[in-house]
């Protein structure tokens, strides 16, 4: 329109609340996810383990369906913390690869396409975009982990009384918190490799690359040194040790059999102390935090 016929005027419309702007981003986001029929099967898989769990807990609780089955109830597993954490740790592993399946061409494809001055031109902070992009991983990890694991917790505590859930109640914050740390921890690593590398077939190598080659080198550098320190490079095995200190699982020192070329022989091996688990992913995620903000901005300088 041209500017001197003066019929352009100021937006009268309805406007969107300022704390509520960054949720555009997940919700054309997930219209895309879904878009592939690969990834809505996928997704519908990662219910599976939890329905397993929740047909175990109804198991426990009916005596008629396991006179039905002909199952003695001392066969079944038992609920406790150990049951809840086996789940948590196979949810983990779906959260991986849907992290993988989301994460990396998110903010990839805007540094690609340059499209990342659009966004901040206008009422958008850095903050908001980030937030906006990160809430994607972050709601559909949250779907197959402790929203679903919680539920469970609940109809477990709904079957027993509120004795068992009294009691048990720290088991419903593992089961949180344990979540929430590898969902960040994944969410933070996803967004980091995206926004550094723009190809997206290179993003999830690197992203796999991350989380396997620290595996091999500290299994490797375990069986060398009879150790558990080189474990503080794995972010698998961070997990496992930060899931298992909220569980109370967690043992500090482990004995294993060796032969190194001789007599077989009993040593042990100690883990590393708890704390030095939370440190590492604490600096997992601050270094993941200053790569994601370092690189998106609203321009580049390219000399």
């Amino acid at each position: 329109m041209a500017v001197y016929e003066r019929h352009y005027h100021q937006y009268a419309g309805l406007k969107t609340p300022e704390w509520s702007r960054f949720l555009i981003l997940p919700r054309h986001a997930f219209r895309d996810v879904f878009r592939s029929k690969l990834f809505t099967a996928f997704f519908v898989v990662c219910f599976v383990p939890l329905l397993v769990e929740a047909i175990l807990i109804y198991l426990r609780h009916n005596a008629n369906a396991l006179a039905i089955l002909q199952v003695d109830v001392r066969s079944l597993l038992p609920i406790d913390a150990s049951f809840f954490e086996a789940f948590i740790t196979i949810q983990s592993g779906f959260a991986f690869l849907l992290a993988l399946m989301v994460g990396p061409p998110l903010v990839a494809r805007d540094v690609a396409n340059n499209a990342l001055p659009l966004y901040l031109c206008r009422p958008f902070s850095r903050a908001e975009y980030v937030l906006g992009k990160m809430s994607v991983v972050i709601i559909l990890l949250s779907t197959i982990t402790w929203i679903p694991s919680l539920l469970l917790f609940l109809f477990q505590a709904y079957l027993e009384g509120f004795s068992w859930f009294s009691s048990n109640l720290w088991i419903g914050s593992a089961i949180f918190f344990s979540s929430l740390m590898w969902i960040l921890v994944l969410t933070l690593l996803s967004q980091a490799v995206s926004a550094w590398v723009k190809w997206r077939v290179a993003a999830s190598a690197a992203l796999i690359g991350f989380y396997v080659i620290p595996s091999v080198f500290a299994a490797v550098v375990n069986h060398i040194f009879t150790t558990r320190w080189g474990d503080i490079i794995s972010v698998d095995a961070l997990r496992k040790n930060v899931t298992a200190g909220l569980f109370g699982t967690f043992e500090q020192s482990v004995r294993a059999v060796t032969d190194f070329g001789g007599p077989w022989r009993t040593v042990t091996l100690n883990e590393p102390a708890l704390w030095c688990s939370w440190l590492a992913l604490f600096l997992l995620c601050g270094s993941c935090l200053a790569l994601i903000s370092r690189k998106v901005k609203a321009y580049e300088v390219i000399k």
